[in-house]
């Protein structure tokens, strides 16, 4: 029991932690740009797009790999939402 609450709160620690990590990242790649994404649709994208690169780096990580073919949808299907989310404001 005690080993499935610490999965717990390392899985939340992750998402916290390194989303708000990426998160800064990202809006300071579209500040460089001039691009405003907060308080507007777009910053819930962004988001959006954070957890299934989130996703993807905790079950890599772990002894139960995903495959090339969900790994790739995974990250274009990210890398979409990040390309398209300064288009909603």
């Amino acid at each position: 029991m005690l080993r499935v609450i610490l999965e717990l709160f390392r899985i939340i620690t992750i998402i916290f932690v390194i989303g708000m990590i990426m998160g800064f990242i990202i809006h300071s790649i579209y500040a460089i740009f001039g691009i405003t994404v907060e308080n507007t649709a777009g910053g819930w994208i962004v988001a959006m797009a954070i957890l299934p690169l989130l996703y993807l780096l905790y079950k890599n990580r772990r002894q139960v790999k995903l495959s090339n073919r969900t790994t790739t949808i995974l990250l274009c299907f990210s890398v979409l939402m990040l390309t398209f989310a300064p288009l909603f404001r």
